[in-house]
């Protein structure tokens, strides 16, 4: 079994991913980290990681980009995996991430969704085709009213997977409100709309002459991305140092 330290444990996704652990056989939660505490946890919880005595195999983080340099301290000291699943990281914490992975395996995805990374397969694919018919691209995600960062990370991920296929010539634009100008052509527009308790919706419009293509993605549950954290982290059990991808975990 894969023994996992939950950083951000007190948090929506720490808990969900506590319960469905609990669930799964393969793997299981030694320890917890989390400056808020859990009371009802059945593993013990640590405030720091320097406080943490626990043996563990793998880190999943869903805690925030101030937690962030400790917890991959943490993972290089111990030379355990780390599956990093926060969103809003700065450049530098991407750059320690990437230098990171020379030592220890770890897997960073904005969104750890089956549907998403396919999704992200399928923009590949249309992308190229859909812009050289002259296509405007527009990316529009939807999350509760409690999420801090905008545009969401996997909005990020998805306009940065177009970009990839198209060898990188398109702008981002996140607000139109300062600029009077119409829309320029190698660009995509990223608005986000924060309400009630939306768990995550992302569309991705293909907008050419007189026809509109969408392609969208609805979370219901954030067991979507319990799931796919649990089934990274052991999929990272055994792997040699690199940098992973939900696309290595989905094609095995």
């Amino acid at each position: 079994m894969v023994k996992a330290i939950m950083s951000g444990c007190a948090g929506r996704m720490g808990r969900v991913i506590t319960q469905l652990a609990q669930e799964d056989s393969g793997i299981g939660i030694v320890a917890g980290v989390d400056v808020v505490g859990v009371n009802d946890a059945s593993y013990p919880v640590f405030s720091s990681f320097d406080k943490c005595d626990v043996q563990a195999d793998v880190i999943i983080d869903f805690s925030s980009p101030k937690a962030f340099d400790a917890m991959i301290a943490y993972a290089l000291e111990k030379k355990i995996a780390a599956v990093v699943c926060t969103t809003g990281l700065e450049e530098a914490q991407l750059q320690r991430l990437e230098e990171a992975s020379r030592e220890i395996p770890v897997l960073r995805s904005a969104n750890m969704s089956l549907g998403i990374n396919l999704l992200i397969k399928l923009l590949k694919a249309a992308a190229p085709v859909l812009a050289q018919a002259g296509f405007d691209i527009e990316i529009v995600e939807q999350h509760h009213n409690k999420k801090k960062d905008a545009p969401s990370g996997t909005a990020i991920a998805l306009a940065d997977s177009i970009n990839e296929a198209m060898d990188g010539k398109y702008s981002y634009t996140y607000d139109r409100s300062p600029l009077y100008e119409q829309r320029r052509e190698n660009e995509i527009g990223i608005s986000s709309v924060r309400g009630g308790t939306i768990v995550g919706v992302h569309d991705v419009l293909f907008a050419g002459t007189d026809e509109v293509i969408e392609l969208r993605h609805t979370a219901y549950s954030r067991a979507i991305f319990g799931k796919g954290a649990l089934t990274a982290a052991k999929y990272l059990q055994g792997r040699a140092p690199g940098y992973y991808q939900m696309s290595d975990v989905i094609e095995g």
